[in-house]
């Protein structure tokens, strides 16, 4: 794809990216370059390469999805300003 200057404008105005007129030509070439990596990224054969959700496919270690702090809930709502029933009290804020 090729990037002229008008290009450059007009990408960086649907951007919403305040873009100097000295710097267009500059980004010009960059994009062209970008664009030229994706033309060779796409060039590889990627037939039977497996689908993966992230890079580093391995086993992460997960934590045991257990009930914690049960026993404490007099002591962690004692620094409540307002309880009651054991649920915290908040102010209204929708009438």
């Amino acid at each position: 794809m090729a990037f002229d200057q008008d290009t450059v404008r007009r990408t960086a105005h649907l951007a919403r990216i305040a873009l100097p007129q000295t710097e267009i030509p500059a980004v010009a070439e960059q994009l062209e370059r970008i664009m030229g990596l994706v033309e060779e990224l796409r060039a590889i054969d990627t037939t039977g390469v497996p689908i993966m959700a992230h890079p580093l496919d391995l086993d992460q270690p997960l934590r045991p999805d257990t009930v914690g702090n049960h026993a404490q809930r007099e002591l962690l709502m004692a620094s409540a300003p307002a309880a009651e029933h054991g649920l915290f009290l908040v102010p209204k804020v929708i009438e």
